[in-house]
């Protein structure tokens, strides 16, 4: 599956849940964020692992990671790993299916989800978009693939 959105094409607005320690925080709009200033730099990955966030190199950068899970699971995730704002939750995938990244797994009980992915977003316009061509394959989407980018 091949996005729809390109490299050069703006990103869509979308509404991402952060979960700050123990409350709550509000959502934050993707064109208007105050609260996400990293989304204006860098945004990166559908499916992070935990070998990709581990990487040191991936730390001092301004990366968000996005995913598909709820803010609580993000924002416990984010702790442990050290960091704090820069998990995204967009758990109904509607910033992810606009962009053509996301596929319908309703067959199989998982409901939609998105591609494994990644994107490079610099001034809210797409400088680096690729989604993995197969099931389990990490070529296109991997951190090293992703920090060659930048």
């Amino acid at each position: 599956m091949a996005p729809t959105i390109e490299v050069g094409d703006p990103v869509p607005e979308g509404t991402f849940t952060l979960f700050n320690s123990f409350a709550l925080a509000d959502t934050s709009q993707c064109h208007t964020t105050t609260e996400i200033p990293e989304l204006d730099s860098h945004a990166a990955c559908g499916v992070p692992t935990k070998l990709d966030i581990n990487k040191e190199c991936l730390k001092p950068k301004d990366i968000a990671v996005f995913t598909t899970n709820d803010a609580f699971v993000m924002s416990g995730w984010g702790r442990f790993e050290g960091l704090k704002d820069k998990t995204l939750s967009d758990p109904n995938v509607e910033w992810s299916g606009k962009m053509g990244l996301s596929v319908d797994l309703s067959a199989v009980t998982f409901g939609t989800r998105t591609i494994r992915y990644a994107m490079i977003i610099d001034d809210l316009v797409v400088k680096y978009v690729a989604a993995e061509p197969g099931k389990g394959e990490v070529t296109v989407s991997g951190v090293d693939v992703v920090l060659s980018h930048l």
